[in-house]
């Protein structure tokens, strides 16, 4: 069957949302104009910076708007001016309906988890710090609530035992890609049967969990929880905003530690206080307490250095001489 070449916004903002930008436009389909956030100070310098999404763009010459709020009537009269068949959201802010109803084949989103699970800001983080084996990403037509609305297709995915947010964020965002391509192409030959979220089956024990934004809070290491579930919140947070623990010196100085990999170590383990932290015999090896086992650090950044591996770490910095004080 030949696929209607489709008339298509796109809006987004991260790298996340870049492959499928990218996807669309090496389609049949046509990228009328692309939306995404204005362009922000950042770095030490404070210079502008545009987003990811606007970067690629640029490049491709794609017209783009970039309001302050959605509701602007400027920005809704110059979006209706593209008369798009469709609106492509991908990482991007929550619509209003004046956005979301425009165009007549509506609002697609892209979410990085199966729904109904996992709705929220923080998807991929989330499905690791709950120590899960299987995520996926779901297209959906947007409605009035945040990620509630129809789902169109959904594609599985297996999350490995090791595996952090960071690669699972690389990985999905190309998956994420093709089945963006995958909804547009279905839509255009009216190939679809939108699925309502509450006929989805739910685990034995019927229960939603959310993913919702990752606040600093979050980030911050309990030592007192049990090693596996340290360990998941490790990876789930990892490479960002990253897993945190605060140090005190014995003169009293503060330090913040972030943990991007770290792993429950093969070592004897008796009673001892959650938090307590120790050095291998040669100093080249970190560990901390938890709960029930120990954990070696593998890879972590002080305030003010850059990420490094636990070897070259502990040459530079006297972690012995250190409390936790979470």
């Amino acid at each position: 069957m030949e696929i209607k070449a489709l008339r298509v916004v796109f809006m987004g903002t991260p790298e996340f949302a870049v492959a499928s930008l990218e996807a669309i436009h090496h389609t049949p389909h046509r990228l009328v104009g692309v939306v995404t956030v204005p362009d922000k100070p950042s770095g030490r310098g404070q210079l502008l910076t545009s987003s990811a999404v606007k970067k690629y763009a640029v490049e491709q010459q794609l017209p783009v708007l970039q309001p302050d709020k959605l509701k602007n009537p400027d920005f809704l009269q110059q979006l209706a001016l593209w008369e798009a068949d469709i609106f492509v959201v991908v990482a991007f802010r929550m619509l209003p309906a004046e956005v979301w109803k425009m165009p007549p084949l509506k609002t697609i989103n892209l979410h990085g988890s199966l729904l109904p699970q996992y709705r929220g800001a923080a998807p991929i983080n989330h499905v690791i710090m709950n120590g899960e084996t299987e995520t996926g990403v779901t297209t959906f037509f947007i409605d009035e609530a945040i990620d509630t609305g129809k789902i169109v297709f959904s594609e599985k995915m297996n999350i490995g035992s090791d595996e952090d947010a960071g690669s699972l964020h690389d990985r999905m965002k190309v998956v994420g890609a093709e089945l963006v391509v995958k909804t547009l192409n279905a839509i255009a030959t009216g190939n679809i049967n939108p699925l309502p979220q509450e006929q989805v089956s739910l685990p034995e024990e019927n229960r939603l969990k959310a993913a919702p934004k990752i606040h600093p809070a979050d980030c911050v290491i309990d030592w007192n929880n049990a090693a596996t579930d340290i360990f998941n919140k490790i990876r789930g947070l990892s490479p960002y905003p990253a897993a945190i623990t605060h140090l005190k010196h014995e003169n009293g100085t503060l330090r913040t530690l972030k943990i991007y990999k770290a792993k429950p170590a093969d070592k004897d383990f008796a009673a001892v206080a959650a938090g307590t932290i120790t050095l291998s015999e040669n100093k080249k090896q970190c560990f901390i307490a938890a709960k029930d086992a120990w954990m070696e650090l593998l890879e972590l950044q002080i305030d003010g250095k850059k990420r490094m591996k636990a070897d070259e770490f502990l040459r530079g910095f006297d972690i012995s001489a250190y409390n936790i004080t979470d």
